[in-house]
């Protein structure tokens, strides 16, 4: 089914709530040319195998399986790294998934290094080379968490978690809202997740928000999530423009009590500075009489 394109400055945009001018959320740029292009390293070399003896096919094969493997673990290490980086407060990842690519890059070359019939000094040479490059085309993986000055590693644990379901939830409604092939819809959930993820910026600059943002990140953002999942099913069946403006009318609401939440929970934080201020000019006073 055709699709209308839709925008900024097309007729009948979507003109969403103007009071949420902070964090927009990043797109994924760093996992573009580079990584992609790792996916067709391997096939001029698969190629070479499927010409060669039989044992020549299956370590080729075996070698081309690790480099897209490689490839994939790449990109998915980038992704990683990207959502590290826009957050205050971040766990390192889990699986280190560029070293691991880096590594499977070279034991690849190193086995077409052996088809091709080199020594095995050659092999390990170039395949140790291979795993370098890598490393130096797309850098390492983020090896320690990140964590606000002054605040204690079970604090920044829980906001870490905390974060880590909704972004959860925000990806799960931004799957199921692409089932209804609705740009204009697909705009406005983009919307919320920015107006969403302003609310977690101000959790991770001060986890004591934890407290009183726990709703907000995880009770409204899973219903948010179950509503847009049976949106989607029940909008797919007739296209009603009444089922339709409902959800829209969901999307406001939501947006306007997030963004009345984060300016709650910006208040908050200026009136516990303004106390901390007030109270070290009281001590100063007090030593200096």
């Amino acid at each position: 089914m055709a699709q209308r394109f839709g925008g900024k400055f097309s007729p009948n945009s979507p003109q969403p709530p103007t009071q949420n001018q902070g964090f927009q959320a990043k797109r994924r740029t760093k996992a573009g040319f580079r990584s992609n292009l790792l996916f067709f390293l391997p096939l001029p070399f698969l190629w070479t195998a499927f010409q060669g003896d039989p044992v020549a096919l299956i370590f080729g094969c075996a070698a081309a399986a690790l480099m897209l493997l490689a490839a994939w673990l790449t990109r998915e290490g980038l992704f990683a790294q990207e959502a590290y980086e826009a957050r205050s407060i971040a766990r390192r990842p889990a699986l280190p998934r560029k070293l691991i690519a880096a590594v499977l890059i070279g034991t690849g070359l190193a086995i077409l290094t052996l088809i091709a019939g080199q020594g095995v000094l050659i092999a390990s040479a170039l395949g140790t080379l291979g795993a370098f490059l890598h490393l130096g085309a797309f850098g390492l993986d983020p090896m320690t968490d990140k964590g606000a000055e002054g605040i204690d590693a079970f604090q920044t644990d829980r906001v870490a978690k905390a974060i880590d379901v909704a972004e959860g939830h925000l990806t799960a409604m931004k799957d199921a809202i692409l089932r209804a092939r609705d740009r204009q819809l697909e705009t406005r959930v983009d919307h919320f997740a920015d107006t969403a993820r302003t609310m977690f910026r101000t959790v991770e600059n001060d986890p004591r928000d934890l407290t009183a943002a726990r709703k907000y990140l995880g009770v409204y953002l899973q219903g948010a999530r179950d509503a847009t999942t049976k949106f989607v099913d029940v909008y797919n069946r007739n296209r009603d423009p009444s089922v339709r403006a409902e959800y829209d009318a969901l999307l406001t609401d939501l947006e306007t009590n997030f963004a009345s939440r984060t300016t709650a929970l910006l208040s908050d934080n200026t009136s516990d500075l303004n106390v901390e201020i007030q109270v070290l000019r009281e001590r100063l006073a007090f030593e200096n009489r």
